[in-house]
């Protein structure tokens, strides 16, 4: 599809009228179908025309981008609400997180508050074969204000 602005010659006044390709606008001239909105007249041609689409472009692009900007802002704060939690509720462990995990678990004896730290996805992975129960969240650093 294409979008031509048609002016008239007889009243001057210009309109929009879509059309299937450049062909069907030349086709539907030469077969004199095409006529003025306003005054009827068969004297309508195409005006030159710039299409509009970078700025069409550009303009979603930072509508978007200040939209996810507002989300990702939100998304940071909440986590990291949940980080000044942990760190004042749990006991940070660092990389020892498995292992960590797993003296807790198996030392019944043992009693510990909570702990986090970091952990692979196949540490994690194996710690819950073994049952024992493991939480990821997604940590956003101090220094990525």
């Amino acid at each position: 599809m294409i979008k031509y602005r048609l002016i008239c010659k007889s009243c001057k006044r210009s309109f929009d009228s879509w059309f299937s390709s450049s062909k069907q606008f030349e086709k539907l001239k030469k077969m004199k179908l095409l006529n003025c909105n306003y005054c009827n007249s068969l004297r309508v041609t195409k005006s030159l025309m710039a299409p509009n689409v970078l700025n069409n472009i550009k303009n979603d692009f930072h509508n978007k981008k200040s939209i996810n900007d507002k989300k990702f802002s939100f998304f940071k704060k909440e986590i990291k609400k949940y980080q000044k939690f942990i760190k004042k509720n749990f006991r940070y462990v660092d990389e020892n997180f498995a292992y960590e995990a797993r003296t807790i678990h198996y030392n019944s004896k043992k009693e510990s508050k909570g702990i986090y730290g970091k952990a692979s996805k196949e540490e994690i992975k194996e710690l819950r074969d073994e049952g024992i129960e493991t939480h990821t969240i997604p940590w956003v650093e101090d220094k990525d204000n």
